[in-house]
């Protein structure tokens, strides 16, 4: 929590559903898919049956990290908002804030990554605003926008999903939590744990991304429904999918990918991995019959995957089996427990 009560990192569902949702600026009927919870981009009609598919996020740079990976956050976190709709990134602009003490040579290292990294992707920059300012204690992306165009009913969003889908997660949770901590905290856990494993858990900093996964799984066919589990982790993922979608799901844990990597990094600070933030891990709703399919298609990527449950009719009914045999409701957890043990470690 911070000094003033609130928890740190997104806001409530509460605040948003009561008042963000309602101070949308003008209304415009072009706008098919506004902000809402748990939905990752804006749709807006372009006529023609074309349409503008359009995320933002924030981007801060991780100590202990080398700014070029900042550049890869940057670009691959905006674009995973994009390709969870089905549609592959075209476009991104980016405000780069930088503090006034920056050396030179920092500026030309992200702006190179960023480039390079967009390239990769097949992203176009169009635009921006790069400057020094007081008050910012490391680079700061205070907005990257990636945007692209699609045809009518070519994309998909988190409330597809349909009562007899199946739920499939792409690498496990917490892959977000495990890869920074893994960096910030390497001292401590190298003292208590194989160090060929503190690797791997470093390593998944760069499968924090669901460019890949989205895109296959899309390719592939019968997705209805993708989400990023970004804050809130796992869990917090699958409410928001079941609450957009006004369906229910029956999810067990045991079926998740598991990767021992994440396990040590959770266990270690005491993180319950299912509510830890997740960038990386790719949350989506298919037909049954897909099933088998995109879990090829991912695994012929490098990509784990599994099947971890169904989406059920009644809305009322939205549940995950523990690994120790407790059923839990799905929720939003109230805080993340990634944002206090981050912070602890670059206080």
């Amino acid at each position: 929590m911070t000094g003033n009560g609130q928890k740190i990192g997104k806001i409530d569902v509460g605040i948003f559903n009561s008042f963000l949702q309602h101070r949308l600026g003008a209304p415009d009927s072009s706008v098919i898919v506004p902000p809402r919870t748990g939905i990752d981009a804006g749709v807006i009609s372009l006529g023609n049956e074309e349409v503008l598919i359009v995320a933002e996020d924030p981007i801060f740079a991780i100590p202990g990290q080398p700014l070029e990976m900042f550049g890869w956050y940057t670009v691959h976190i905006g674009a995973s908002d994009v390709a969870v709709m089905g549609v592959r990134p075209r476009y991104m602009t980016y405000s780069l804030l930088l503090p006034p003490e920056t050396p030179d040579e920092d500026l030309k290292v992200i702006v190179q990554s960023i480039h390079e990294a967009a390239k990769e992707l097949g992203i176009a920059i169009v635009g921006g605003h790069t400057g020094y300012y007081p008050g910012f204690a490391a680079p700061t992306i205070g907005g990257v926008t990636v945007f692209a165009t699609a045809k009518e009913g070519s994309y998909v969003t988190p409330a597809g999903a349909q009562p007899g889908d199946v739920v499939i997660l792409t690498k496990g949770p917490a892959i977000e939590t495990a890869g920074i901590l893994s960096v910030l905290r390497e001292k401590d856990l190298l003292e208590h744990h194989d160090p060929d494993l503190v690797k791997r858990a470093q390593a998944l900093c760069r499968k924090m991304s669901v460019v890949e996964d989205a895109l296959t799984a899309m390719d592939t066919g019968g997705v209805t429904g993708m989400h990023d589990a970004t804050e809130g982790g796992v869990i917090g993922g699958l409410f928001e999918i079941a609450d957009a979608s006004g369906v229910g799901m029956e999810i067990d844990e045991s079926l998740f990918v598991y990767p021992p990597e994440v396990r040590m990094v959770c266990d270690h600070f005491r993180i319950d991995p299912i509510k830890a933030i997740a960038e990386g891990s790719l949350l989506l709703t298919a037909k049954k019959e897909y099933s088998d399919a995109i879990l090829a298609s991912l695994a012929k990527i490098g990509i784990a995957g599994s099947v971890i449950g169904t989406v059920t009719i009644n809305p009322e009914h939205r549940i995950l089996k523990r690994l120790d045999g407790s059923t839990v409701p799905l929720e939003v957890p109230a805080q993340d427990p990634f944002w206090p043990v981050f912070f602890e470690s670059v206080a």
